[in-house]
């Protein structure tokens, strides 16, 4: 076995290496896009309802927190699109992939930030109760399990 071998895992050249990271990272962004687009969409018709005139400002602040959030979210998650459309061609994809993939991170953690908002201001809205802070608590624990613990544990376990 090569160095290159085992230094990368595969008989690729850095830029094969590239192209094959950057198929899978598009993949990635597409299952994280549909869903933050869908959220923030439904996050931009809140304002517009009967409803909101009748929240009190915690809940109102929270709403407003929730749609920056789901913005930036939203466009960290597009990046990736962007950055390789403005730089195709220029021979710098190793380096776009990098770039690539902090955005996609960045995306994820504003995601999970964007959900966990969305998700108390509608429970607070829908239940009034006290435990409600307690079970976003949970969720985004599970979020957070899910999303980056196992992943991390996975890699760390499964890494020689």
């Amino acid at each position: 076995m090569t160095e290159k071998e085992r230094r990368t895992g595969r008989d690729e050249t850095e830029d094969e290496r590239a192209d094959r990271m950057w198929g899978e990272l598009i993949q990635e962004v597409r299952v994280a896009q549909m869903g933050v687009q869908i959220l923030f969409g439904f996050l931009l018709t809140v304002v517009f309802t009967p409803k909101y005139d009748t929240l009190d400002d915690t809940d109102q602040t929270i709403y407003i927190v929730t749609v920056v959030l789901g913005a930036a979210s939203t466009g960290a998650l597009i990046g990736p699109v962007s950055l390789h459309r403005l730089v195709s061609g220029r021979r710098i994809k190793p380096k776009a992939v990098e770039w690539a993939s902090r955005l996609t991170f960045v995306g994820l953690i504003l995601l999970l930030a964007t959900t966990a908002c969305s998700l108390l201001l509608i429970l607070r809205v829908a239940t009034h109760d006290g435990f409600v802070p307690y079970l976003v608590s949970g969720v985004v624990v599970w979020y957070l399990a899910c999303w980056f613990v196992l992943p991390l544990w996975t890699r760390h376990r499964y890494t020689e």
